[in-house]
C-alpha cells in the first residue's frame, strides 16, 4: 500500500513521536522513509535569489537529519533525507510531489481551534495544498 513515508521533522521534541509510528509502519509494510526538514530561516529563504552561503542553522539541520537517518538505519529501516528550504507547508506538498511519496507521516501539536486559527499551522495549511493521504499523530504536551 504504502511504499514511500515523507516525514516532516522540525527538530524538536515532537519529531520522537511520529517516528515511533512510522518506523513501525515502514517496518510493516516494508516502505522508505524519507525524511525532511525545511529551513525557513531567512538565509533559507533567500538563499537561491540572493545566492547565499547556507548557514550555520542549516547545516545543524543537516546534521540533525542524518542522526535521524542514522537512527532509523540502525532499526533495520530504508531512509533518505531531504533539507528543504521556504515556506514549510509548500515545501513538504512539493517534495513529496517530486520525490513520488505514497504518505506524508508528521507529528501535530494538538492546538486549539482559535489558537490554529491566531496561529496557524504548517499541518493545516498542508491538507489544503496537498493531494496526499496525510498522516497526522499529536505529539505528546511538552512536560513541565
Amino acid at each position: 500500500m504504502y511504499k514511500r513515508i515523507l516525514v516532516p521533522l522540525e527538530n524538536g521534541p515532537a519529531d520522537a513521536a511520529i517516528l515511533t509510528h512510522v518506523g513501525g509502519l515502514a517496518k510493516l509494510l516494508g516502505a522508505q522513509v524519507l525524511l525532511l526538514h525545511v529551513a525557513d530561516g531567512w538565509a533559507a529563504r533567500n538563499m537561491e535569489q540572493l545566492n547565499l552561503r547556507e548557514s550555520q542553522e542549516m547545516k545543524e539541520d543537516r546534521a540533525y537529519l542524518e542522526r535521524m537517518s542514522q537512527e532509523l538505519r540502525q532499526a533495520g529501516i530504508d531512509v533518505d533525507a531531504v533539507l528543504g528550504a521556504g515556506d514549510p507547508a509548500t515545501e513538504i506538498a512539493a517534495t513529496a510531489e517530486r520525490e513520488k511519496v505514497d504518505l506524508i507521516a508528521m507529528a501535530t501539536h494538538g492546538h486549539s481551534l482559535l489558537s490554529d486559527v491566531v496561529h496557524g499551522t504548517t499541518a493545516t495549511a498542508l491538507r489544503h495544498v496537498s493531494r496526499i493521504p496525510i498522516l497526522m499523530v499529536r505529539a505528546p504536551a511538552p512536560g513541565p
